[in-house]
């Protein structure tokens, strides 16, 4: 399961009133997630929440489909998502499909006619699509939960986004409760990286090691740790070529010159260019003198040039 799909899920199962309201429901007095209750696990929907409106004695039931991206498959899975429900509770759910990032020339439908192999029966369901680049951000962002602000990162930006980041974190840090507030930086930066590619961004929100918090999130970890591995191979084998570099000049110079030629590694190690100690390794071997090779030393060192 993408990293996406786990976030949108943490995200239903803590702050589902926040996409109700996103996708227009008004009045939510109370909400509470439903989807461990639904018997037939196959076709479990996203999100199943049970929400009392104002005004009304009982409580509505509210199906949430989450697509990372429009495709066909979306329209099926609302379809069963409806039927299932009301074959579980006997009552037709209100059914929201969210497409999180636009793909392709393609978009989720709004209904779908399903007939019978005779003809004389069909099912006809009808839901609601909320296509998050269409929203403007700053109206997502002004939906009263702070739950919103996540799904705020995939609407529409006008101009730079740095400054809408800001107030993403912003409302976060003041908002959000103190045990959930990590999460909630780590799924927004989870679904910001559908729309953007750019690290400063990411750390406005906490930057990778924030994700590290969310058990959820195996992939990226894997991905930090086999990073973390090659880079440290990479500079294991900087440092074995820089040793060898240095030694190399350091014997040559010593067979040519005697055991003076030992003190200039300190002067060596703390050149980290390979080229320049390449270059320098040349100079050992048709230096005329220890006097000369300093002078070559001093340029690449960047202290003068030689003369």
């Amino acid at each position: 399961m993408h990293d996406y799909d786990k976030s949108s899920k943490w995200l239903i199962q803590h702050h589902g009133a926040a996409i109700l309201r996103l996708a227009g429901v008004e009045g939510i007095v109370e909400w509470r997630p439903l989807q461990a209750e639904v018997v037939m696990p196959r076709y479990l929907p996203d999100g199943l929440i049970a929400a009392t409106l104002a005004g009304e004695p009982a409580p509505r039931l509210f199906v949430l489909e989450l697509a990372t991206y429009p495709e066909p498959r979306v329209a099926d899975q609302a379809v069963r998502d409806a039927a299932f429900v009301y074959l579980d509770r006997g009552v037709v759910p209100e059914v929201f499909v969210v497409v999180l990032s636009p793909k392709g020339r393609f978009r989720v439908p709004r209904e779908v006619e399903v007939p019978s192999a005779g003809g004389t029966t069909a099912l006809h369901v009808r839901w609601h699509v909320v296509e998050l680049w269409t929203i403007p951000a700053d109206d997502l962002l002004a939906v009263p939960e702070v739950g919103a602000v996540p799904w705020a990162l995939l609407g529409r930006v006008d101009g730079p986004p740095e400054p809408f980041f800001r107030r993403c974190r912003e409302r976060i840090d003041r908002e959000a409760a103190p045990e959930e507030r990590e999460s909630l930086l780590a799924v927004s930066q989870v679904l910001a990286r559908l729309r953007y590619d750019d690290e400063e961004l990411f750390r406005l929100l906490g930057g990778e090691r924030t994700m590290l918090e969310l058990p959820f999130l195996d992939t990226l970890k894997e991905k930090w740790m086999k990073e973390a591995a090659e880079e440290a191979a990479r500079e294991a084998t900087r440092k074995a070529t820089h040793d060898n570099q240095v030694r190399n000049i350091v014997d040559v110079l010593t067979a040519r010159f005697g055991s003076r030629a030992s003190t200039l590694r300190p002067k060596l190690d703390a050149i980290g260019d390979e080229g320049r100690l390449n270059d320098l390794v040349k100079v050992a071997a048709v230096c005329e003198s220890l006097k000369d090779f300093r002078a070559h030393l001093r340029e690449a060192a960047g202290e003068g040039k030689a003369r």
